[in-house]
């Protein structure tokens, strides 16, 4: 369904179970990405209102989702840390093609998006299956539900405004990139990502 060219490695969801207060952490800062991300795109794309109309609810959504997080930390009698770079979503932003039409940058940022949810997607489904505690199982299958959603809604966006046909074979590329950062990126289960 997500499209992923390499799954992510075994060991990650085993090492993200014995790091609780470090992966909440992570996942926090994510959340509240993904939120300013939508954002910043309702702020440089106004023109777009069907883009628009589309991204309030994410924003609230992964505010919300921000939220719970915290939550979760709170009730574990844990700390939210600091926020970390995220190695990951930097090489992604490599990829971004700029230039072009507006019309063609918002497609690049719709498809960085896009790719981001689907690897959270993919994450939160190991962890629901994988992690020991019963209640962030829980959480993590919910989670894997909104951020498929997520996922298909910036795919859609891009194909709508692109192309289809022209998206998919650039999202093609998307996630031939995305594969080898994840063959090249270190196993830490400190990250969500």
């Amino acid at each position: 369904m997500l499209g992923l060219k390499l799954p992510t490695d075994p060991r990650w969801a085993d090492l993200a179970g014995k790091s609780i207060e470090e992966i909440l952490t992570d996942h926090a800062y994510c959340e509240q990405k993904a939120a300013s991300t939508s954002i910043s795109l309702i702020q440089t794309y106004p023109d777009f209102e069907v883009v628009v109309d589309s991204l309030v609810p994410i924003v609230t959504e992964e505010w919300g989702h921000f939220k719970l997080v915290l939550d979760h930390l709170k009730k574990r009698n844990l700390k939210l840390g600091r926020q970390r770079k995220d190695e990951y979503v930097n090489q992604l932003n490599k990829f971004v093609q700029n230039g072009g039409s507006r019309a063609e940058s918002l497609v690049e940022r719709l498809l960085f998006s896009a790719l981001i949810e689907a690897r959270s997607c993919e994450r939160f489904r190991l962890l629901s299956k994988n992690i020991g505690d019963e209640e962030l199982q829980l959480f993590y299958k919910n989670l894997m539900v909104s951020e498929a959603g997520h996922y298909r809604l910036f795919l859609d966006l891009a194909c709508n405004l692109g192309g289809k046909e022209k998206v998919l074979r650039r999202w093609d590329e998307w996630l031939e990139y995305e594969a080898e950062i994840m063959k090249n990126i270190s196993v830490r289960g400190d990250r969500m990502h």
